[in-house]
C-alpha cells in the first residue's frame, strides 16, 4: 500500500522510471510520447546531461544556504542571465520556487510598492476569467477559472475578472480584429471605472493562456492597449508566463510578441525544465528602487528562495535554450506541428479552433462546429482523450471547462522544443486516435 497523497485517491498511475529525449518509462518498460512537457515543464526534453552535470557539480560545491544570511553564486548569475535578454526596464529577480509562489510573490509585491510610495489605498487586482495563476491562495484568487475556485470560495481574496481575449468565442461576426482588440482590452478601462482607478493596483494577466483555456494568444493590439490603459491610470502590469515564456512561444519571453513589457513578470516550469523546482519574478527598476530607498524590506520570503541548486539548473536551462537555438526551434517546430495538426484536424467535424503560438498549441474540442456548441460536461471527455492517448503512450493535456470553467473541452500540446518531424506525425497519430476513441465511449 502507498503512503503517498495522490493528486487522485480513485487513480494508480504507473511509476515513472526513466526518461530519455522526447519519452518517459514507466516501470513495465512502456515509452510515453511526452507531448506536454508534463504541464509545459520538459522544454529540453528528459536526461539532459549538461543540466544534470551542472546540478551535480552544484551539489559538490553547495546545495543550500538560507538568502536571510548569504547570496549564492549561481543565483546571481541566473539573475544576470535572465535580466539580460527581459524585455523592457526589467531589472532585478527574485527566485522562488515555482509559478504559483512566482504569482504571489507579484501580489504582495505590487501592493509593497504603492504602500511605500504613499499610495495604499490601492489594494485591487483585476485579472481574466479563465485564466490561470497558481494554487496558493492569492495566485488562486488571481485566476478566473470558476472550477478550480469553487470550493475554495470563502477564503479567496475579492479579485475583479473581466472577459478574456478569446477570439474564437467572443470576437463577434463581422468584427474586425483590431475592433475586437480594443473593445476587449477596454474592458479593463470600464472595470476601474467602476472600482475607481485610483484604487487598484495591478492587471493581471497570461500572454497566452495555457492550462485553463488551451493556448488561447491575444490577438494584435490588445497587449498594447492594456498597457496604455494600466500606464495612464498609474496601474502595475503583471503578466504570468509560468507556462508561456522561456521559449515556449517562440520567442524567450512570450510578451515580446505583443510589443509590450510588463512592470512584473512571473516564469517558472521551463526555467527549470523538470530539473530543480524553480520560479521567478522579474520587476522593473522603479518597483525595486522604490522598496529600497523606502523600508528596504520586501516583507516576502520562503525558505528555498534563491535556492543555489535549482538556480545552477535554471542557469542551466536558460543557457541551453539560447546557445542551442531552441527559440528558433520552438518556432519552426511549433509551426511543423500546427501544419501536422491543420492537416489531420483541421476537417474534424469535432474539432472547432487550433491556436496558439510555436510549441504551445491547443485543439478546442465542440459537438458542432458550425455553432461551436460544447458537449455536454457529462459525457468527461477532456478526462476520456487524457486516458485514451495515455494509453496509446501519448501524455497530453486535456481539461474541461474552457468556455467559462464548466463548459468546453481543449488539449493543449506543449512537447518538448527538441521534438522531431517523426515525433510530431507520431503525435497527430495517437492523439487522433484517442480523440476518436474518446469519441466513441
Amino acid at each position: 500500500m502507498s503512503h503517498i497523497f495522490p493528486r487522485h485517491a480513485k487513480s494508480a498511475p504507473p511509476v515513472a522510471t526513466g526518461g530519455a529525449g522526447c519519452y518517459l518509462h514507466d516501470a513495465a518498460g512502456k515509452a510515453y510520447l511526452d507531448a506536454s512537457g508534463g504541464a509545459a515543464v520538459s522544454c529540453l526534453g528528459h536526461g539532459d546531461r549538461t543540466v544534470i552535470d551542472a546540478v551535480k557539480a552544484q551539489l559538490d560545491s553547495l546545495a543550500f544556504a538560507h538568502t536571510g544570511f548569504f547570496t549564492s553564486e549561481p543565483a546571481e548569475r541566473l539573475a544576470d542571465l535572465l535580466i539580460a535578454h527581459a524585455p523592457g526596464d526589467l531589472d532585478r529577480v527574485y527566485l522562488v520556487s515555482g509559478g504559483s509562489e512566482a504569482t504571489e510573490a507579484a501580489i504582495k509585491l505590487a501592493r509593497q510598492y504603492f504602500v511605500e510610495t504613499g499610495q495604499p489605498q490601492r489594494g485591487r487586482l483585476v485579472a481574466r476569467r479563465q485564466s490561470y495563476h497558481g494554487n496558493t491562495i492569492g495566485a488562486l484568487s488571481a485566476g478566473g477559472n470558476a472550477w478550480r475556485r469553487q470550493q475554495f470560495g470563502p477564503l479567496l481574496l475579492d479579485v475583479r475578472h473581466i472577459d478574456p481575449c478569446y477570439e474564437y468565442r467572443l470576437r463577434a461576426e463581422g468584427e474586425s480584429v483590431e475592433d475586437y482588440a480594443l473593445r476587449a482590452a477596454d474592458a479593463l478601462e470600464a472595470e476601474l471605472e467602476r472600482l475607481g482607478p485610483e484604487t487598484v493596483m495591478a492587471f493581471m494577466a497570461e500572454p497566452v493562456v495555457g492550462a485553463t483555456a488551451g493556448a488561447v494568444p491575444a490577438v494584435p493590439g490588445y497587449f498594447r492597449r492594456i498597457r496604455e490603459i494600466c500606464d495612464r491610470h498609474g496601474i502595475l502590469m503583471i503578466l504570468d508566463e509560468v507556462m508561456c515564456g522561456m521559449g515556449r512561444t517562440g520567442s524567450l519571453f512570450a510578451c515580446e510578441q505583443d510589443g509590450v513589457a510588463p512592470d512584473i513578470l512571473c516564469i517558472a516550469k521551463g526555467l527549470g525544465a523538470g530539473y530543480q523546482p524553480i520560479g521567478a519574478m522579474l520587476c522593473t527598476g522603479r518597483i525595486y528602487d522604490a522598496i529600497a530607498e523606502g523600508s528596504g524590506f520586501f516583507q516576502h520570503g520562503h525558505t528555498y528562495v534563491g535556492h543555489p541548486t535549482a538556480a545552477a539548473a535554471g542557469h542551466a536551462v536558460v543557457s541551453a535554450i539560447l546557445e542551442r537555438g531552441l527559440v528558433a526551434r520552438s518556432a519552426a517546430q511549433g509551426a511543423a506541428l500546427r501544419e501536422a495538426l491543420d492537416a489531420v484536424f483541421g476537417q474534424h467535424p469535432h474539432v472547432g479552433d487550433i491556436r496558439g503560438r510555436g510549441l504551445f498549441l491547443g485543439l478546442e474540442l465542440v459537438a458542432d462546429r458550425a455553432t461551436k456548441a460544447p458537449f455536454d460536461p457529462a459525457r468527461r471527455l477532456a478526462a476520456r482523450i487524457k486516458a485514451a492517448a495515455f494509453e496509446a503512450g501519448l501524455i497530453c493535456y486535456p481539461m474541461s471547462g474552457t468556455i467559462d470553467g464548466r463548459l468546453g473541452d481543449h488539449v493543449l500540446l506543449a512537447p518538448p522544443f527538441i521534438i522531431s518531424d517523426d515525433q510530431i506525425g507520431e503525435l497527430t497519430d495517437k492523439l487522433g486516435r484517442a480523440i476518436d476513441t474518446a469519441l466513441a465511449a
